[in-house]
């Protein structure tokens, strides 16, 4: 028998017509002002705040005595803008006037910006890295107001003090911010403590975003490396402890105003895992502090997680449900779909129906994240 597609199924043919809105795109250290934080940061003592210099050669970021990441352009690495013949200093992506210019020629309505960095700001010091975190924030939210129904810079929380996270969720919220990032790898989701932030988290409604870049235990980011691509493989899958403990504590169960992103974690490990809570909720029937409702249906109440490019996505979709997956650009990194995400969207989805491609590329986005248009 010759399988047909389904009825529904729009081929290569998807016209991808309507403002793209990305869930997912960055703003890293490299690119940001090199006065970010001297011109906002109360510490008295200049060397205790993040600051450029001169490091082996390199210019870089440097904080209390560690080195938090490259400042300025970054010749070893490969960008998006070399594919679409742009030249730049480095600092492209702070510039709200040109970071417009570049989601106008992508079609891209909105922008969800994740930074100062997806591997956090490396600050031993509990207190000086929340001070940091605050400077950031405030910092977007004056970005953000540039055009604030295209520009969302997320908030980054201090993830290693509950208190630290709950006042900032807070001042951040009456800021203006639409979403805020948590490090659920620094922050220990599931115990007691925690328990306020996710009741003013819920109060706020702000979404709450964990991001990839941490948790692999033997993997470790090294660039122009054989590690990067084992890191790059693995990573989005480390998400999956955050989750579990998100789950399996009550906090959604507890909360079920928390909306809750997993950025960059891509499709097909997602429903395994789904199913392989619902299987452990079985079985481990007999726990204290049981919940109530399965994990799947958690999941499909308050999870959304995001891609950007992945072979059968059509199927692993179908699988988690249209209306809780949110594509994105990942501009400007190097395997953005920028300046041509049109067409990577009709490669990964063009045998989707067009209003589950919408959905995902536009409608979700721009639901959550309460942009107008």
């Amino acid at each position: 028998m010759t399988a047909t597609a389904p009825a529904h199924s729009v081929g290569t043919d998807l016209d991808v017509d309507w403002p793209l809105h990305s869930c997912d795109d960055h703003m890293d250290l490299p690119s940001i002002p090199t006065d970010l934080w001297t011109d906002r940061m109360r510490e008295s003592d200049p060397a205790r705040v993040p600051h450029v210099e001169v490091v082996d050669g390199r210019t870089m970021w440097v904080c209390d005595g560690s080195v938090l990441g490259l400042s300025g352009p970054t010749p070893s690495a490969h960008t998006c803008y070399e594919r679409g013949g742009v030249e730049q200093d480095g600092f492209r992506p702070s510039n709200p006037r040109l970071r417009l210019q570049d989601m106008d020629r992508d079609n891209v309505a909105s922008s969800v910006i994740y930074g100062p960095s997806v591997m956090g700001l490396k600050i031993p010091d509990d207190a000086l890295q929340a001070e940091a975190y605050r400077c950031w924030n405030d910092w977007a939210a004056e970005f953000n107001r540039v055009d604030p129904n295209r520009l969302c810079v997320l908030a980054r929380l201090p993830s290693r003090r509950p208190a630290d996270a709950t006042a900032e969720i807070e001042r951040v919220a009456a800021l203006g911010h639409r979403g805020a990032v948590l490090d659920p790898v620094e922050a220990l989701v599931g115990e007691p403590e925690w328990e306020p932030f996710w009741a003013a988290a819920e109060a706020t409604g702000l979404p709450i975003s964990y991001h990839l870049g941490g948790g692999a235990n033997r993997a470790v980011y090294e660039m122009g490396t054989w590690r990067e691509p084992v890191f790059a493989t693995v990573s989005p899958m480390q998400l999956d402890e955050a989750v579990a403990e998100t789950v399996f504590s009550g906090v959604l169960e507890r909360h079920p105003g928390v909306r809750l992103v997993l950025a960059e974690a891509g499709l097909g490990w997602f429903p395994y895992l789904i199913a392989r809570m619902d299987h452990e909720w079985v079985k481990h029937g007999n726990i204290v502090g049981k919940l109530t409702t399965p994990p799947s249906e958690l999941m499909r109440r308050q999870v959304w997680i995001t891609f950007e490019e992945e072979h059968h996505a059509d199927v692993f979709i179908g699988m988690i449900g249209a209306d809780r997956v949110m594509w994105a650009c990942d501009y400007p990194h190097p395997d953005s779909t920028w300046p041509d995400s049109r067409g990577s969207i009709v490669r990964d989805m063009g045998t989707m129906a067009r209003d589950d491609v919408r959905r995902i590329t536009s409608d979700n986005c721009r639901a959550l994240y309460g942009f107008s248009s």
